[in-house]
């Protein structure tokens, strides 16, 4: 089964842009999609359980990854890592990770991040771009910046696994 950035992640996120492969070849080259023991791709946290909640449950969580993904797409620095990639399927695993991150009623079959962006060629720049158009589209949604810096605070880690161009 077709795996995807979950990412968020982040950071997510965090991720991608001037790259000329897609994140569908990247997927498809990274192998099985089994997880690693490198570093989880969506660690449960059962203290944020509450910011799940702020963040609308599952349905706030549908929405605001549309809205993260439009704005991947609108930003030259994001777009080339999504523009060829199943972004539907990219959305509902960023959901799912999302969810289980913040002990939402959800599971995270995805990658870890490691192997999710192995070949993507993520630099710093590209990182922080992601988790600019996913800040934005939370104060969108007018999720509290204590929920959103609880969220982000979850997902910064990942980068390590995530950058991997200097």
């Amino acid at each position: 089964m077709y795996k995807t950035l979950p990412s968020i992640l982040l950071l997510a996120a965090g991720l991608l842009a001037g790259t000329t492969i897609s994140a569908q070849t990247a997927m498809q080259q990274a192998g099985s999609g089994a997880a690693s023991d490198t570093y989880p791709a969506a660690p449960r946290d059962p203290a944020l359980k509450p910011v799940f909640e702020e963040f609308g449950g599952k349905p706030g969580l549908v929405a605001l990854m549309n809205d993260f993904m439009d704005n991947l797409m609108a930003d030259p620095v994001t777009r080339p890592f999504f523009q060829n990639a199943d972004r539907e399927h990219i959305k509902a695993e960023l959901v799912d990770q999302f969810c289980v991150i913040l002990d939402g009623p959800c599971t995270y079959t995805g990658m870890d991040m490691t192997t999710a962006h192995r070949g993507m060629n993520v630099d710093h720049a590209d990182f922080n771009a992601l988790v600019e158009d996913l800040q934005k589209a939370m104060n969108k949604h007018d999720i509290p910046f204590r929920a959103q810096n609880k969220l982000l605070a979850k997902l910064a880690p990942m980068h390590r696994q995530i950058i991997t161009k200097p």
